[in-house]
């Protein structure tokens, strides 16, 4: 088989090297740049596939400005043959629904599309670290029309043409198996990346990096750029830690270092949920007429995800924001929910408990697992058909590659990964006129480091939300609405990719957002297999706490624990009542997924560790010395100052 394989790259700035500029938006012009790290893990993926096919076509592309041809030269010095840049000005500020369309675009001016006559496979990387967004690799399978698989670690190709993908889900892994052409995006946990090889860089330099423009690829400016993107990003602002100095246990042994640690929480204050704040308004608004932009686009519109046969709490969580949105709205904005599955109707008591209006039924039995391309087709009649001026989706590892899939059909923006959703207001000084009620959607970015306010100005308004960053509202037993029955138009196309296989093992997702209590092991707490973590876990579960064990990403990679239990920027965001950080050192990328906690406290042998300079409480001193000590006293009564369920 003639196969072409394609990589999707992009260079991005190193997050520490990044500098706000006057605008309130990020300079990254002075910046360091690097192959981004999902990127590095797609063009190895690449190469892997090519030990199927030695006579397999290798093409890299990107998009930017002509200082990325840095990093199509090191991936053909990895051993890519033929390298692309789609590069103009006209490109300036395009979002990632314009991203995706231009992109798809080069890749159809080089032939490639759900048509070609020769087989192709498209590998990107999951994200980027200057967006952490997840859309383009869906966006990209969209304007082409391919199948798609996204959070994908590794891929094989078996003797038929297929490509057998496993792709990480909450709590687990599924194995798909697609036809080519197909589109797959591979997350960090994939084969590692190679280096450049001396013959390779020798090579790279002799080949030609082809340079294309807007016009080259016949692509039209209207839907390109800043002018044509569907969102803007409309302010930038430095995320700044509103935690006391760590108090630092003190003694010698372990036995007077946690007599101190134990001494100062409970000194500590109550365990508490913390709450966000609204952005100060400081700057004046000037007397520019009201313009409301909605049309006839009304109300709410949430997905459902359902797995083992009950609702996702992150889509429960999602109901919360929504009931917010309503109020700020108007008490006549209703909040309606789409349930699609396999007799799922009476899932839907839970939905209308939880904040629900209304619910779109949507039964077939072949709608029982979750697909992506089925999925965003029904979404995508219903939102035609119900006008919504707001859909909103979790971001979890279904709903950050279905939301932009659904966008590109609806011709929408979407913003990912938000933690702050709320009705605002636009000044619009070009125009002059103020755009009343537009959607914020509030989102960190660059490592978590920054927080932007991202705008849509196409309806429906479309976001994805963090799990675990909004509490799940509260039920309201005996609380009813309107089921509505929706009859999806189904194409046999859309079920291409067969699910072979779906695991999805104990504790996770699920129980990591629940957990009052999270004990958390990084590299420093391996020399054990964190047998101690998990001890912890365990005593405390014992005295009747909602307890769980998870770990660093270092940790997974290792093998020592499942992808599910993974916390930070490639793994789960928590929000639990204490967390316990044994043994990891604080990088940036791991605070990300565990700084909404409620008290946090860090044990490592290092005093000089970064977790220290986000965290509570801290203790210095080796692990193995520690832990057991803290086990004991969790034995005698000591539970991090959280009441056993059940208990007032």
């Amino acid at each position: 088989m003639a196969l072409t394989i394609i990589s999707l790259i992009k260079q991005v700035p190193l997050p520490s090297e990044m500098r706000m500029g006057d605008d309130g938006l990020m300079d990254r012009t002075k910046a360091k740049s690097i192959i981004n790290v999902d990127c590095q893990f797609g063009l190895e993926a690449g190469l892997q596939l090519k030990k199927k096919y030695p006579d397999a076509r290798m093409i890299v592309c990107s998009m930017g400005p002509q200082s990325f041809e840095t990093a199509l030269r090191t991936a053909l010095s990895m051993g890519y043959d033929e390298a692309y840049l789609l590069s103009d000005r006209k490109l300036g500020g395009s979002d990632t629904f314009a991203t995706g369309l231009a992109l798809a675009t080069l890749l159809k001016h080089l032939g490639f599309d759900k048509d070609s006559k020769e087989p192709f496979i498209v590998f990107a990387g999951r994200q980027t670290s200057d967006g952490d967004t997840a859309h383009v690799p869906s966006q990209v399978a969209e304007n082409l029309g391919i199948p798609q698989a996204t959070f994908v670690e590794r891929i094989e190709a078996d003797d038929n043409g297929n490509v057998m993908a496993r792709r990480i889900i909450e709590g687990g892994y599924q194995e798909l198996q697609l036809p080519i052409p197909c589109l797959i995006s591979l997350t960090p946990t994939g084969v590692a990346p190679r280096k450049p090889s001396l013959s390779g860089a020798i090579k790279a330099r002799n080949t030609a990096v082809t340079v294309l423009g807007v016009d080259d690829i016949h692509l039209s400016t209207e839907k390109i750029g800043i002018s044509g993107s569907p969102t803007i990003v409309a302010n930038v602002q430095n995320i700044v830690s509103d935690r006391p100095p760590v108090m630092m246990a003190e003694g010698q042994g372990e036995k007077e270092l946690v007599d101190s640690f134990m001494a100062q929480f409970g000194t500590g204050g109550n365990v508490l949920e913390k709450k966000d704040e609204k952005e100060k308004k400081t700057a004046e608004t000037p007397d520019f007429p009201i313009v409301d932009k909605r049309g006839t686009a009304k109300g709410i519109l949430t997905w459902a995800e359902v797995t083992n046969g009950k609702i996702a709490r992150p889509s429960l969580e999602l109901l919360n924001p929504s009931l917010k949105l309503a109020k700020e709205l108007g008490n006549d904005t209703k909040i309606t929910t789409v349930l699609i599955g396999k007799n799922v109707k009476p899932l839907a008591k839970t939905l209308f408990e939880h904040g629900s209006d209304e619910v779109i039924l949507v039964e077939n039995d072949r709608l029982e697992e979750y697909l992506v391309m089925p999925f965003s087709d029904i979404l995508a009649q219903v939102i035609r058909k119900r006008n919504p001026e707001i859909a909103l989706f979790a971001a979890t590892t279904a709903g950050r590659e279905l939301a932009p899939r659904i966008a590109v059909k609806t011709g929408s923006g979407v913003t990912a990964d938000c933690t702050g959703l709320e009705i605002g207001e636009y000044v619009n000084r070009k125009t002059k006129e103020i755009i009343r009620p537009i959607l914020h959607s509030r989102r960190p970015t660059y490592g978590d480091s920054k927080l932007a306010t991202i705008l849509g100005f196409v309806y429906p308004q479309m976001s994805t939300a963090r799990p675990g960053t909004f509490p799940v509202p509260e039920e309201q037993p005996g609380r009813t609405g309107e089921i509505s029955v929706f009859e999806p138009e189904l194409n046999e196309k859309d079920f291409a990719v067969k699910i072979h296989k779906t695991v999805r093992g104990e504790g996770g997702l699920q129980s990591l957002l629940d957990a009052d209590v999270i004990i958390s092991g990084g590299r420093g707490a391996t020399g054990d297999g964190l047998k101690l973590v998990k001890e912890l876990a365990a005593a405390l579960k014992e005295k009747g706490i909602r307890a769980e064990w998870a770990s660093s990403r270092v940790v997974v990679d290792e093998g020592l624990a499942e992808y599910a239990r993974q916390i930070g920027q490639t793994g789960r965001t928590v929000r639990p009542k204490v967390y316990v950080a044994i043994g990891i050192f604080g990088a940036i990328q791991h605070i990300y997924g565990m700084k909404e906690s409620g008290k946090i406290v860090a044990v490592d042998h290092n005093p000089k560790a970064s977790i220290f300079h986000h965290a509570d409480f801290g203790i210095v001193g080796e692990y193995e010395d520690i832990v057991p000590e803290l086990i004991e006293r969790v034995k005698n009564g000591f539970t991090f100052g959280v009441e056993p369920v059940g208990k007032d």
